[in-house]
């Protein structure tokens, strides 16, 4: 079957040019010189929106900007409680960038006063605390990576300590007053902890008070916030309410996942993106995702309209497309809104040569095999690891603590089932060469009987694992799928 290439960075939106940048400062630096049509408005603000409260109350606002002049206010919140910003972070900031595209004013929200609290959103034990220096520190670099995306000229930062550090006891006293001890328990993570007889801080319970009285002093029209951030988001409407301003609109986006496809995009679980990252990295990191996770990517880390992403799943759908240029067109314009074409280009074309050329060293036959062949199942590893006298406890160490800091999104594979396969050796010579250290992988020493991989989705079709095995002077690549 014959496949359409795509050709690189193509008009995605003409209303919403340029995507062709001559840096890479800015991701779309054009502004519209006036309000467009609501229903041209809302048809870039829903894309990616998980939810909104209320649908009907943020039509009836932009029709009153419209009729006005006025531009809404918009806000998004950002606790600097670590010093990079991944991919994720970006999904809030991109939809910030949609309103400022639409001429509306938003404003990045450095949460210094609130990092102080510590965000207890998903957290099943107490934060522990930041110092102030390291909230300055973090809040500078944070500024520095947002204007990635961002126009600078057109934002408005402003940070809480601006008037959180000014409420007084009395103040304190009279916010939290609006709510109740049971309405914060309500809360899915407060009511987890108090079942399990976690210790919840007092301090915590203040944490979405805070957020929601940010909205009162920058008069919000609308707030951005995740889906796990609801509750903060509505009760910013709530207090609004309580000061005699229209509650704000609250627009949700969903958790952006990591690289393994299943748990949220986290540094500290290893499956992050940093927006910082050289290209090359970007690159063949965005190149590992699964199929099915590069349509999420393509709506929420990208400019596309959600009816030009479904046209294009469509033509992947219908054999037009092979999925693997859909990817590297992913790969290539993501890498190159951080770091510009040309680096993009360059690591397009290093990672063809990497992987889809097989420079090596050396003419290597390469070899397909069937993932199902050669997986093993956690558990069945850990007990076989443990059931061999001869291998070191330290690898079923190593199988349960990988296991464990990846949410269990960990690959498992035979290595003498993957000799075998490659015709390398067979199963009793295997067992023998590889206690003998004679096997290494990808030029490392394969000491253990299982090749772990964690961090990263399960190979496909279209994204293959590949793995150069060497058997002593013999060797061989395999393209595991």
């Amino acid at each position: 079957m014959r496949y359409r290439q795509i050709p690189y960075l193509e008009a995605i939106y003409p209303r919403f040019l340029p995507m062709r940048r001559k840096s890479a400062e800015f991701i779309l630096k054009e502004t519209m010189n006036a309000f467009l049509p609501v229903d041209e408005q809302m048809d870039l603000l829903e894309k990616g929106a998980a939810e909104i409260i209320r649908k009907s109350d943020l039509r009836e606002r932009l029709e009153e900007s419209r009729k006005t002049g006025r531009p809404l206010r918009v806000k998004a919140g950002f606790d600097p409680t670590a010093p990079d910003l991944h991919l994720g972070h970006t999904v809030l900031m991109r939809k910030l960038r949609h309103f400022q595209q639409l001429g509306h004013t938003v404003i990045f929200l450095v949460g210094d006063f609130t990092s102080l609290i510590g965000d207890p959103t998903g957290r099943n034990v107490t934060r522990k605390p930041l110092t102030r220096e390291q909230i300055d520190a973090n809040a500078e670099t944070y500024k520095q990576q947002v204007f990635k995306i961002l126009d600078e000229g057109a934002t408005e930062v402003r940070y809480n300590s601006e008037w959180l550090g000014k409420l007084g006891y009395e103040d304190t006293v009279r916010l939290a007053a609006r709510f109740t001890v049971s309405q914060m328990l309500e809360r899915d993570d407060f009511h987890k902890r108090y079942e399990a007889e976690q210790p919840i801080g007092l301090h915590e319970f203040l944490y979405p008070v805070m957020q929601g009285y940010d909205s009162v002093c920058l008069e919000c029209d609308v707030e951005l916030g995740g889906t796990d951030q609801k509750f903060n988001l509505l009760c910013g409407r709530e207090l609004q309410r309580h000061y005699g301003q229209k509650p704000q609109i609250v627009l949700m986006t969903p958790i952006l996942e990591g690289l393994d496809g299943v748990q949220k995009m986290s540094k500290s679980l290893g499956n992050a993106i940093g927006i910082n990252e050289p290209p090359a990295e970007m690159y063949g990191k965005l190149m590992s995702v699964s199929d099915e996770l590069m349509w999420k990517y393509w709506v929420f880390l990208t400019d596309l309209r959600q009816s030009e992403v479904d046209g294009l799943r469509a033509e992947v759908s219908a054999g037009a497309v092979h999925p693997m240029e859909v990817k590297k067109r992913l790969a290539r314009t993501i890498t190159g809104d951080f770091h510009g074409a040309d680096a993009a280009v360059s690591a397009d074309e290093n990672w063809a040569k990497m992987f889809q050329q097989k420079v090596l060293a050396g003419d290597i036959e390469s070899v397909f095999v069937e993932a199902g062949k050669i997986y093993v199942g956690f558990s069945q590893a850990v007990q076989e690891e443990q059931g061999e006298k001869e291998l070191e406890q330290g690898m079923v160490d190593e199988l349960t603590h990988r296991g464990l800091h990846s949410g269990g999104a960990v690959g498992i594979y035979s290595v003498v089932k993957l000799l075998r396969e490659l015709g390398l050796a067979s199963a009793t010579e295997a067992q023998k060469l590889i206690k003998a250290g004679a096997v290494s992988i990808d030029d490392k020493k394969q000491a253990s009987i299982y090749y772990v991989r964690t961090g990263m989705p399960g190979p496909t079709e279209s994204d293959p694992l590949q793995l150069t095995v060497r058997v002593g002077k013999r060797a061989k690549i395999a393209v595991i799928r």
